[in-house]
């Protein structure tokens, strides 16, 4: 029995609708459907929902043995769409460097300043927000209620300039810990 699966999703203020294989929810910051396999059923009791293996299917060798990771991964897939749907996932990015900065142009535009000879304009996509500190401009919260999503934008940005290891200049998550090297050392001959 998958154990990831087996553990229940907590609906606390969203409203869920089981139609066959369909479940549809709808919550404070987002509304859609997600579809189940066909060896997967859902059931809803007293405001929690349970993803359970379908009693009324037969399964060959292989499907049974794939069947934990299957439930697996959908639980895991439908608990995160319905946590989106209530509270919006967020995350914090850090940018160290001297003159290292981003600025708001507009609620879907940033426009990055990392140490290259040009600025950087970066458009977010219409579900993702942004959230600059104003005093220095280095930390940025992206907040989203598709996790996935926003771990794309998330990655995409901290690739515009990864962090190096010598200095620690660059854009970084705020939870990543970076393995510094030494520079070089100075020879006392």
């Amino acid at each position: 029995m998958s154990k990831i699966g087996r553990r229940p999703i907590d609906l606390a203020g969203i409203k869920v609708d089981i139609v066959g294989q369909e479940i549809h929810y709808h919550g404070k910051k987002n509304s859609g459907s997600f579809v189940l396999p066909k060896m997967l059923e859902a059931d809803v009791h007293a405001n929690i929902l349970r993803v359970m293996p379908s009693k009324n299917i037969v399964l060959s060798h292989k499907e049974k043995r794939d069947l934990n990771r299957i439930w697996g991964l959908n639980r895991a897939l439908l608990k995160n769409k319905i946590m989106g749907a209530g509270k919006e996932f967020e995350l914090l990015l850090q940018i160290n460097g001297l003159g290292y900065k981003v600025v708001i142009s507009n609620p879907h535009l940033l426009v990055f300043s990392l140490g290259y000879s040009h600025k950087i304009n970066f458009e977010l996509p219409a579900s993702v927000s942004a959230e600059v500190d104003a005093k220095t401009g280095q930390r940025l919260a992206l907040r989203s209620f598709d996790n996935v999503l926003l771990g794309q934008v998330a990655s995409r940005i901290r690739a515009l300039k990864a962090p190096e290891p010598y200095k620690g200049t660059g854009v970084k998550f705020a939870t990543e810990v970076l393995l510094r090297k030494p520079g070089k050392a100075k020879s006392s001959a």
